[in-house]
């Protein structure tokens, strides 16, 4: 072998790849844009929880009927497809000083807001008025933060829960 990853053929492109390629999708649209119409819909709370709730399950339902109806082959050909496209994207291994100090500072910030804000919310302009958009950037710094930093940062984050896992300067 040459080193190089062998991929499943492809599946002919029949009707049970197009119907479970079209289940999977909709599993995924279905709680991303159901849940939050949901929401926005002047029901009782207990009428909004009982429907998201119901559109959260048949997501699952239908991601697993998705994978019975693509077959073992079609699902194998459709991941590898998705994650070989998100690969092309993902950290890079290796980073320089700058960009890990500038992802570190990214990472660690919403961390220490977090705990910070509990005691200093009326310190914050609008804080209160606005906590979920503070919650989201949080989010998003952090997320943007695993991109900046590189792949090695993954090895030393999994480092921390192996037991003979030892440092080296």
């Amino acid at each position: 072998m040459s080193g190089q990853e062998i991929l499943p053929e492809q599946p002919a492109s029949g009707w049970r790849l197009k119907i479970g390629s079209a289940l999977f999708l909709l599993s995924i649209v279905l709680p991303l844009a159901g849940v939050p119409l949901t929401a926005s819909l002047d029901m009782s709370a207990t009428m909004t929880t009982s429907v998201s709730g119901v559109l959260l399950i048949g997501a699952e339902i239908l991601g697993v009927i998705a994978v019975a109806v693509m077959g073992k082959s079609g699902y194998a050909y459709i991941k590898n497809r998705v994650f070989g496209f998100l690969k092309q994207y993902g950290p890079p291994r290796k980073v320089g000083r700058l960009r890990y100090t500038i992802g570190l500072v990214m990472f660690s910030v919403p961390i220490l807001f977090g705990w910070v804000e509990p005691y200093a919310a009326e310190l914050i302009p609008s804080f209160t008025r606005n906590q979920l958009t503070f919650a989201i950037g949080g989010d998003m710094l952090i997320l943007a933060s695993l991109f900046v930093l590189g792949g090695d940062f993954w090895d030393k984050v999994r480092a921390l829960f192996v037991y003979d896992a030892e440092v080296r300067f």
